[in-house]
């Protein structure tokens, strides 16, 4: 018999737990904590990821390995949840084989991972699983290997939402335009996630008839941040001391922690607010100022190919430029729609929705790949949301605030980073340029005061 819709779903006296796979920053880690879930493992190959998500995430155990050469048994023991069932396991394969911009081929060695994916869930049990990759997955030839991953669940006992969505984060109350496949599963003997509904920040007939999106604006994003160029220490620096914001809109008194619902389900953050980080400015010539200056909002600069944002419209899709091994290259940042610049990663990080308290590497090349890397905090509320409500779980608030993790983890380039959790270090060429300082303490020390080892 089906439950009645008034009975309220089921209080827990624990908070559900999930499993981040291929983790990041934590974007879809964010999404899920202010759902109302417990991250209690982070797996990140990426030695600088894995700093910042220590450093966002105190509490969850870090593990700084390929899922390739992970079990489900090591991650379950590194986390410290014994037998306890998870209730969800979540994550994003690199998805270079299947992405819509460059070479795409159904035989890319890299998409090997998705299928490690599939194995991990197996082995932990999870009640539910949420698959995210890039839209690319979904066209052409690809739909065959997106049948046959539906088909590997199925196997090892799950069944997956279909028809599977492509999701837009400008949906689901994002200043930014980004599609992304998601799969919803869940064990055969569980009630399987529905695609959350789209969200609307403003349903208000005006904003119909003039044009205006349904989520925040660009300009209720960044009106209320000042001008990094204000700041002479930005220059070799990404934070500043009592920088004076603007009167914020709704979406960015939020990201503020201004208003009473701020944090969600999530933990509260222990933070200066005073202070204005992920801000590190870039050095534009005259000239390319001037084409900056020359380019209308809402359309591309023809030499730079650098998009100029709309005030009243939503960011392109934020990308994470490339990693070490095909050159370093940094992201493609967006012009801001009031001065003649790229926007910091800050600005980048309010188009994403990512609250402020949330830091991201010191450095531009590496916030920025942070970021676009990420999947967009609130969207990832919205699936998290729905995949609790499909468990018949009802989130509450934690009572325990976090502090935060040391800010020298915010610093740390790819070797030193790599040296800390005890692996080895990606051939990252941006190394040199990092700007990270030398450390005076010992690397043992070191490791201590930062809560970096090799097991978590």
């Amino acid at each position: 018999m089906n439950k009645s819709i008034d009975e309220p779903r089921r209080k827990t006296a624990v908070r559900p737990i999930a499993i981040d796979l291929f983790a990041g920053a934590g974007g879809l880690s964010l999404g899920f904590e202010q759902a109302g879930f417990d991250i209690v493992a982070a797996v990140e190959i990426d030695p600088v990821h894995c700093a910042i998500h220590r450093f966002n995430f105190p509490q969850t155990a870090i593990i700084p390995k390929s899922v390739t050469v992970l079990s489900g048994h090591e991650i379950r023991e590194t986390a410290g949840i014994g037998n306890r069932e998870v209730d969800c396991v979540f994550g994003g394969p690199p998805c270079q084989g299947f992405s819509m911009i460059g070479q795409r081929t159904i035989d890319d060695p890299r998409n090997n991972l998705v299928k490690e994916f599939v194995r991990i869930v197996s082995e932990l049990d999870a009640k539910t699983f949420v698959f995210e990759n890039v839209k690319g997955l979904t066209v052409g030839k690809h739909k065959e290997f997106l049948s046959e991953l539906v088909e590997e669940f199925r196997t090892v006992g799950y069944q997956v939402r279909l028809k599977w969505k492509v999701l837009n984060a400008a949906h689901y109350g994002v200043p930014q335009s980004r599609e992304r496949l998601i799969l919803l599963g869940a064990k055969k003997n569980v009630p399987l996630p529905e695609y959350p509904s789209e969200i609307s920040n403003n349903p208000s007939a005006k904003h119909k008839i003039i044009g205006l999106p349904d989520g925040p604006t660009c300009a209720e994003a960044l009106d209320d941040l000042p001008d990094a160029d204000l700041f002479p220490t930005l220059t070799n620096n990404d934070a500043v001391i009592g920088a004076i914001l603007g009167k914020p809109s709704a979406y960015a008194s939020e990201l503020r922690c201004l208003t009473n619902d701020a944090w969600h389900f999530g933990y509260v953050r222990n933070w200066n607010p005073r202070v204005l980080t992920s801000s590190a400015r870039t050095a534009h010539t005259d000239i390319s100022k001037r084409r900056f200056s020359e380019t209308a909002p809402g359309s591309v600069e023809p030499i730079s190919r650098f998009f100029r944002l709309s005030p009243q419209g939503v960011s392109n899709t934020l990308r994470a430029g490339t990693d070490g091994s095909r050159g370093a290259f940094t992201s493609p940042r967006p012009i801001h729609y009031k001065y003649q610049r790229c926007i910091t990663v800050r600005e980048m990080a309010r188009l994403h929705g990512f609250p402020d308290w949330f830091r991201l590497h010191s450095t531009k090349w590496h916030g920025a790949r942070q970021i676009g890397n990420s999947v967009p905090p609130p969207m990832a509320r919205a699936i998290a949301s729905a995949v609790l409500k499909a468990l018949d779980i009802t989130p509450f608030k934690p009572e325990k605030t976090l502090k935060l993790g040391d800010e020298r983890l915010l610093t740390l380039e790819m070797s030193k980073a790599a040296e800390l959790l005890g692996v080895k270090a990606p051939n990252h060429r941006r190394d040199r340029k990092s700007g990270a300082k030398k450390r005076k303490q010992t690397d043992i020390e070191e490791a201590r005061i930062l809560g970096l080892s090799a097991n978590g």
